[in-house]
């Protein structure tokens, strides 16, 4: 009788301790955003030009907004809210909403981006700070452009620097 309630609680103990730290939010690192890593969210805080926008679909099609006439900004507020406004030489301006915050994972951190048009998914960068410049670079599939302006956005990486205004 007792190796029966024993034999039970060897088979149920590590079950309930794998859902036990599986459900636990402190228990995924990828699930933390905060707003230190690098660099302080808040010390993005105020409005900033582009001096390069890049975005490039890795065949044959790169667009530099900035290079060819347009012009890129970005204003960030100091919880890390921002408005970012593309307007090409070639086309009607748009503008892109989100927040900005660091993705803490095993130890290191990644700066992430949640767009307001995906909430509850995020984005990450490569991010410098200095007290005068902010660069973003992204890999294939952190951005999207219309290179051809019908209407249709293609997956791109980016790469984006600016200074503060």
């Amino acid at each position: 009788m007792i190796m029966k309630a024993l034999g039970k609680l060897f088979l149920f103990l590590p079950l309930f301790a794998f859902l036990l730290f599986s459900c636990s939010k402190s228990g995924d690192p990828a699930d933390e955003l905060v707003k230190e890593g690098d660099f302080k969210i808040s010390e993005l805080a105020g409005n900033w030009e582009a001096t390069y926008a890049n975005f490039n679909d890795g065949a044959q099609q790169r667009v530099d907004v900035v290079g060819e006439g347009g012009t890129v900004s970005i204003s960030v507020q100091s919880s890390g809210r921002f408005t970012l406004t593309i307007d090409p030489a070639d086309r009607a301006a748009y503008t892109l909403r989100g927040e900005m915050s660091w993705e803490l994972f095993e130890g290191d951190y990644y700066f992430a981006i949640e767009w307001d048009d995906y909430p509850g998914d995020w984005d990450t960068y490569g991010a410098t700070l200095t007290a005068t410049t902010f660069t973003i670079s992204g890999g294939f599939d952190s951005a999207e452009y219309d290179f051809d302006n019908d209407g249709t956005f293609e997956a791109c990486s980016l790469g984006m620097g600016f200074v503060r205004v």
